[in-house]
């Protein structure tokens, strides 16, 4: 058995592996980062570490982005850092058997589906098992810079 975190992002259910999730929280002010993509909304500054927040409304084309009181954003350890996504609600905390994680369906290119874990029935309802370290490391998204910066010291 698995633990996974389902929040909702527009009128879907997705989860994540509950075990690389730091804390949840309100969203906040961001300092916004020239030229990045529009789902990068910027980075904050989280007990001195400075955290970039990714809205994955925006990343996924899915619901309307707006931040209000009621934004949710989970702290995530990735690797070495910490990211946060923004999500339109946080719901449960669901255990999921291996046996129980249908394998994702071939998208072809219009969808990479390296970032999903699979589908899981939970109670009524199909639930896109994410694998957000994949996503969140990837080229596409750009957060972690693999070059060695100790030249800029």
């Amino acid at each position: 058995m698995r633990e996974f975190l389902t929040f909702v992002l527009g009128d879907e259910d997705y989860a994540l592996d509950i075990m690389i999730v730091k804390e949840i929280r309100g969203y906040e002010a961001v300092t916004k980062i020239a030229n990045a993509p529009a789902y990068i909304k910027g980075v904050i500054n989280l007990r001195g570490d400075i955290v970039p927040i990714v809205d994955l409304r925006l990343k996924f084309d899915v619901g309307e982005a707006t931040y209000n009181e009621f934004t949710i954003v989970i702290m995530l350890n990735i690797g070495e850092r910490i990211v946060g996504i923004v999500v339109d609600e946080v719901s449960d905390v669901v255990k999921v058997a291996d046996e129980d994680i249908k394998p994702p369906p071939e998208f072809g290119v219009a969808f990479d589906s390296s970032y999903l874990y699979g589908l899981a029935p939970i109670d009524d309802r199909m639930v896109i098992l994410i694998n957000i370290a994949s996503l969140i490391s990837s080229d596409e998204l750009g957060l972690f810079d693999t070059n060695n910066t100790s030249e800029l010291e």
